[in-house]
Order: C-alpha cells, then structure tokens, then sequence
C-alpha cells in the first residue's frame, strides 16, 4: 500500500512545524509556497531598520527537503481548492492529497480604507521590509537638501499606526537608528527635527501585557522621544499626509500599517466553511473543518475557541497548532484517536530600544535588561540555521558595542529615481 500524501499549504510558523514533525514518517510529504524560503517575520522590522540583512531572516525550504526523507517543495501560488476532488490548485497545476493542512498565514487588514492601503507600508513579505527601508533613508536624503521647512518637517515625520509588539519594536527601532546612525550620516539634520508618531486606537500599547508593563513600554517610548496618540484611529491617508478620526491631519511622507491582520486570500477559496473575524476558517476540536476531517487549518488561518475567545494570530499558536496536526495524522494512520488540541500559553514579550524589553511568562514579569536578553535569545533559538543565528547574533553585537547599523543601502532604483 502506498504512502498517504500530506500536503502542507504554506511554509510559515505552522507550515514549518507540522513539515518538522511529519518529515520522515510514513507519510509522503508536499510543501508548498509562493517563495522559497521560510521567513521568521518577527524580525522583519529589523530589516526595515538597517539592523539586519534580508538573507539573515530567511532559511531556504529545499535545503529543508533535501534532509527530509520522503518530503519535496513546489513553488507555486495556490489559486483554488478542490475539497470534493482533495485537490490544491495552484499556477505550476494541481496538487492530490490525503491530508492538507492549510497554513497560508495572514495579510494586513486596513479595515477598508482604500486611501491608507494605498500609501501605507506594512512588513508580511521580505521585499516590504526592503521597501520601507529605502523609504526611510530616502527621507533623509530629500530632507537633508530640503529647504521648505514645512515639507523639511513632512519629511522627517514617521507615523506608525498599531501599538502592538510590531508597532512598538518598531517605533523604537526606529528612533534608535535616527539617534545614534542616521544623525551621523546627515549631519545637517538634528535629531530634533525627526518626529515618530506612535498612533494607537486602544487606551494603551501592548494591551496582552499586565498593566504595569504596557505602562512601562509607554513611559520608555516617551523617553526615547516617540510621540504616543492613544485613543486615536487613522481614517484616511495621501502620499504626504495622515487623517485622525478628529479631524487632525499630520504632515508625512511615512505611513507604517501594524494596526490588524486577516486571514490570507486562501480561506476564500476553502468553500462551505464557517468564517469567523478576519475572514479565520473556524475549525473543530483537532483543527480540521467541518465535513472534511481531512483538511486542518492552522495558525493565522484558523479561528479556534478557547473559552469562547478566538486564540490570538501569534506565531506560537501556530507552531503549537502545527505540531498538534501532524501527531493527529500520524495518530489517524496508526489507528489512535488524537485529543483535541489545548493552546498553551508560554506569554509575550516585547523590545522597545537598547537593553531594554518586556516580558510575561508563567504569571512572571520582566522588565528591562533581562527582559531584553531573554528576547534575544529566544528570537535566536526559534530563528531556522547556524548561519543565520550567527549572522543575527553578529549584527545585535556589532549596533551593542558600536550603535552602529550596516545595512543602510537604498537598492530600488525605479522608486529612488521616481521620489527625488
């Protein structure tokens, strides 16, 4: 009797773990992505901040397979799915399976506002960060032969929409790469004249963290010269301006989206399945939908109740949903019933500058330093290869010791060429 096929639909946090476990069994495993290379996203601002190179951050799926007996990779962007035919559909032709799990992530949610999705930066893909980043240094480049004080200003005003661990990691980024590198590079602009507005529609930031931690982050981005606007909704955006739901308009050329996530384009093409907030397939006990035992969804995907509650689109719900599938295969060939899945909840935390981070985890809280460190080495310990541990470890080494940031390199031509 031959192998029963899986077919993992998209290589992030879930995809990626649920491959790990299934590599190697008795099943005959097929990995799909529209890249090549799994992207650890929790690091992404860091390439939009010169903090890393783009390479750091991505691990390339064939050097996956080539070490997994029994698993290959197709790059290829899915286009359909065939429940009754068990089929992925996708540009390189169709895919049969046995088993698919589907772990396409999430795409940035701009709640329908066509104006903000049509000038804002968001971080989901690599290129994303590339481009934010050029936009960051172009700004500097304008304004440093800038003389128009008002278009001067605009152009140096950053505006970061969302107070999550994205918005904040990277408001303080951010202001730690204008501080210490990019006042080095331009001389003649003070750091004075850079404004980073930090715009939060919730009463305070990370609302996961305990209290006295969101007070914490928000006291320390005030410190560090962050403009926080809490209780305030972007509404609408053009190239050179931001509007509050009060009618205030900002003057800026910079607009960074972290404010939502829905599900990503795949979970309208799964037909017949419940839908729950941000377009999530709501899924049964073991993560697989109703009517369809075969198929489970994961991660950012998958709209999973716990205590009524959706779990939350975070990166180690899916790797614990992407584990927990690939024994309920494994257990499903071998004739045992898995149990339902139950989401542990190891904390959060989050890096706000320099030596300094929250963290909650097991009704413990840190602050500070040793916070920061544990942040450190617990992005190191989930990052995939030697070579991009040691090259991330390398950079975080180098800007400690030397405030310095080396990849400050403006690489889209067209863009360059069109904005000055």
């Amino acid at each position: 009797m031959s192998s029963k096929r899986v077919v993992i639909a998209g290589m992030g946090f879930g995809g990626l773990q649920a491959s790990k476990a299934l590599a190697g069994s008795a099943v005959e495993l097929t990995m799909v992505d529209r890249n090549n290379y799994h992207l650890f996203q929790p690091l992404l601002y860091q390439v939009a901040t010169a903090g890393l190179e783009q390479e750091a951050i991505a691990y390339p799926l064939r050097g996956l397979t080539r070490r997994w007996r029994g698993a290959s990779f197709l790059l290829a962007e899915i286009s359909g799915i065939n429940l009754a035919g068990k089929l992925v559909l996708t540009d390189a032709g169709a895919v049969p399976y046995d088993y698919l799990v589907v772990a396409t992530g999430s795409r940035t949610n701009f709640f329908g506002m066509e104006s903000v999705a049509a000038h804002a930066f968001d971080l989901k893909q690599l290129d994303q960060a590339e481009d934010l980043r050029n936009n960051i240094l172009l700004m500097f480049e304008r304004a440093s032969r800038e003389t128009d004080p008002e278009r001067r200003s605009a152009l140096l005003t950053f505006v970061i929409v969302g107070g999550g661990p994205t918005g904040v990691e990277f408001a303080g980024a951010l202001r730690e790469l204008i501080v210490y590198v990019l006042s080095q590079d331009y001389p003649a602009i003070s750091v004075l004249e850079t404004r980073i507005i930090l715009i939060e529609a919730a009463a305070s930031l990370l609302t996961a963290m305990p209290a006295d931690l969101r007070e914490y982050a928000y006291l320390k981005l005030l410190s560090m010269g962050v403009e926080v606007l809490l209780e305030n909704r972007v509404v609408g955006a053009t190239a050179e301006s931001v509007e509050l739901h009060g009618g205030t308009v900002i003057a800026s050329h910079t607009l960074f989206w972290s404010a939502g996530v829905a599900a990503a384009e795949v979970a309208e093409y799964i037909e017949g399945a419940e839908r729950g907030a941000a377009g999530r397939i709501v899924v049964q006990p073991d993560l697989s939908i109703k009517g369809h035992p075969e198929v489970f969804v994961v991660g950012d995907m998958a709209c999973f109740l716990e205590e009524g509650v959706p779990l939350p689109m975070m990166a180690p719900v899916a790797i614990q949903q992407g584990a927990h599938v690939a024994r309920a295969i494994l257990a499903r060939e071998q004739g045992r019933i898995s149990p339902p899945f139950h989401y542990c909840d190891k904390g959060s935390m989050a890096t706000i500058g320099r030596s300094c981070a929250v963290a909650a985890a097991a009704g413990f809280k840190f602050r500070g330093y040793i916070a920061w460190l544990a942040w450190l080495l617990l992005h190191l310990y989930y990052l995939i290869g030697f070579r991009n541990r040691l090259v991330v470890m390398m950079n975080w080494t180098y800007a400690y010791w030397f405030h310095e940031r080396q990849v400050r390199l403006i690489t889209a031509k067209k863009r360059r060429a069109a904005s000055l």
